[in-house]
């Protein structure tokens, strides 16, 4: 654990360095990153020998003469730590020329230190081995990602979005500390071990409880709404580490919870399942719907979320139907999933990052025609847009197949699992090709055809720090889709650490499954490579031209005759508009000599219509009444401190 300690600590030296040296802006960047990336680096490859090392390792320490702070590393904690050091890492690189024209240097040393923050807490809340421990790194976590959020807090978007961000983190919260009290009521100990040995009917409670918390934080419908706000209002290197791994340190909530209550019923299972089906589809089909490009992936990271909980369900209904092979391919493709979307989501929030620093729009309808102004960009966000649609031969491909198998597996079940996992066949299917049409529609509106504003006309391309975690990503989309036996087994080994009853899985049987995969992939790769070699050879020493594309009929074409991002998605979202109505503002045309006029749409979100009356606004009445107490009296401050202090004393 020496070893960890040594890199979180550099980690925060690296984001605390900053602050006391403001003045110079470049070297107080150049000494962040540095820094960080080499905690990153050291953490990272403590991480991968933890995942493959014989026994766990554990380290108690005293808090408050009271407490003790427990952390432990297992192969399940080093498998989702690694995901931390590794993104956290290219998300620190990436800042470093996305903040150069940053003009208040006391922001960007407090953004690094709160970047720091977040990073240091999310890897103690998954080394964290008992509930005081794991509440104070997970609250830790929360209010650093919200200073990042606030970054930009002059804009009064991202005011609402921190505010979201904190009732939904708090409402999730507490629904954990609820779970973590029953499991203090009944164990009278702080510690995870004693959890096994709780009644039937308070793990019912503690489980959903945690889902409940644990989802909030990931994502989860109905308790995204946070989601699509957070992310458009962050900076794109903080949405890559939001996005990437915030998310799934909260599907690491859920797993870790599953495994110490050893409470293995179909009704957990379907209860996971039935959530990841709905998030799903739903975060697709309202990812489809929206004009802002970041907030498309905000949706985007809730479909894959769902995608993580439906490899999760077939996983624990599989371990309730004694089913072993349908309950090592769910988790796998699940925990596999966990590290294929941290890869493509974190390079696409680093490409429309790229895209909005250098255009200053997020609106796919004021873009285009990037591809000819920003290459790089446009071949890296190709590669994560096709492997986030799990089209072979990139990652996103094997861990999906994976999850099919699993659902495969379970047409063996009876009744409700039957169902159930016929359900996750075809939903899979269907998030398959809903997600073609987002990332076609994102891909061609931002990048295809001619620019739809002077931004977009005058972008170009720069800032080599941003560009080389862009490439690294994209380049492990492709290596991991060709070669996916490089991770089978790390992820074999954090399922075996989930303690599933199998003992030690063994390699061969999915081995044999990838190798296939591998194969597949790499006659694909070389049947293009092929074609684009003999597509070379066949135009050499031929003249090429360049001239506009057909008109249509019209002799001088515009931008405005190309499709929209309503226009493209529109056929579709009619199928689904009763879960995605459509809210439209138009004022009416009068007179012979009508004023200019307008129109806009954007797709409704059903929780954010609905939840947000039942959560956000009684939270925010509920506040507007305490307004009362900032009233600026140091004395009646003084007073509220004291009778805190009266009321505890009584209660210990």
């Amino acid at each position: 654990m020496r070893v960890f300690f040594v890199a979180v600590l550099l980690i925060v030296a690296g984001g605390a360095a900053p602050l006391v040296w403001i003045r110079r802006a470049a070297a107080m960047r150049t000494l962040a990153v540095t820094t960080m990336a080499l905690g990153c680096l050291i953490g990272g490859a403590d991480a991968a020998a933890k995942l493959f090392a014989p026994s766990s390792v554990s380290v108690t320490v005293a808090f408050l003469s009271r407490f003790e702070l427990a952390f432990k590393l297992d192969p399940l904690s080093a498998f989702f730590l690694m995901a931390v050091f590794a993104i956290g890492l290219l998300a620190g690189v990436y800042s470093f020329h996305y903040l150069e024209t940053d003009r208040h240097p006391l922001r960007t040393a407090l953004h690094y230190f709160l970047l720091a923050l977040l990073l240091a807490a999310m890897a103690l809340v998954v080394a964290a081995d008992n509930i005081i421990a794991f509440a104070l790194c997970w609250e830790l976590m929360s209010l650093s990602s919200l200073g990042l959020v606030l970054h930009d807090y002059e804009q009064g978007p991202n005011r609402k979005a921190a505010y979201l961000y904190a009732v939904f983190s708090h409402v999730g919260v507490l629904a954990i500390l609820a779970s973590f009290a029953l499991i203090y009521d009944h164990t009278g100990a702080f510690g995870f071990e004693a959890a096994a040995d709780l009644p039937e009917k308070t793990k019912i409670w503690v489980f959903v409880l945690a889902f409940l918390g644990f989802g909030s934080k990931a994502g989860i419908f109905p308790l995204h709404i946070w989601l699509p706000h957070a992310h458009p209002a962050a900076p794109s290197h903080v949405s890559a580490l939001m996005s990437g791994v915030m998310l799934k340190i909260g599907i690491y909530g859920i797993l870790r919870l599953y495994a110490v209550l050893d409470w293995h019923t179909p009704l957990a299972g379907r209860l996971v399942l039935i959530a990841g089906l709905i998030s799903g589809i739903l975060g697709v089909i309202y990812a489809l719907g929206q004009h802002d490009l970041k907030r498309l992936l905000a949706y985007s990271s809730m479909e894959n979320v769902g995608i993580i909980l439906m490899g999760l369900g077939i996983g624990m209904i599989g371990v309730a139907g004694a089913k072993p092979i349908m309950a090592v391919l769910g988790f796998a493709g699940a925990l596999w999933h966990v590290w294929n979307h941290a890869i493509f989501k974190s390079l696409l929030f680093m490409g429309a990052g790229m895209v909005v620093h250098h255009t200053g729009t997020r609106t796919l309808d004021l873009l285009g025609g990037l591809a000819r102004r920003m290459p790089i960009t446009t071949a890296a966000f190709g590669i994560g847009a096709l492997a986030i649609c799990a089209v072979p031969p990139l990652n996103g491909f094997a861990s999906e197949f994976f999850i099919y198998l699993g659902g495969f597996s379970g047409l063996a079940l009876i009744d409700t699992d039957f169902g159930l996992s016929i359900a996750a066949i075809v939903s899979l299917a269907l998030i398959g090709a809903l997600a073609l049409a987002v990332f076609s529609k994102a891909l061609g509106i931002v990048f295809l055809g001619e620019p739809r504003s002077a931004s977009a006309a005058a972008a170009h391309e720069q800032g080599v720090c941003m560009w080389i975690p862009m490439l690294a990503l994209a380049a492990a989309c492709v290596l991991i889709g060709v070669f996916p036996g490089l991770v089978l087994p790390m992820v074999l080994k954090a399922v075996t650490a989930l303690g599933l009853g199998y003992g030690r899985i063994p390699l061969v049987p999915f081995a044999d499954l990838t190798a296939a995969i591998a194969r597949a992939a790499l006659l694909l790769t070389a049947v293009v490579a092929l074609l684009l070699a003999l597509r070379k050879w066949l135009y050499r020493g031929k003249p090429v031209t360049t001239a506009g594309t057909w008109g249509c009929g019209f002799t001088r074409p515009t931008a405005r005759m190309q499709y929209t991002g309503a226009s493209y998605a529109d056929s579709i979202l009619t199928f689904f508009r009763a879960v995605a109505p459509l809210g439209e503002e138009h004022p009416a045309i009068r007179g012979r000599f009508p004023d200019r006029t307008y129109y806009i749409s954007h797709i409704q979100d059903l929780a954010e219509r609905h939840v947000g009356h039942l959560v956000v606004r009684p939270v925010q009445r509920f506040f507007d009444r305490l307004r009362w107490v900032q009233h600026g009296d140091i004395h009646m401050y003084i007073g509220f401190i004291l009778i805190a202090i009266v009321v505890a004393l009584v209660f210990i």
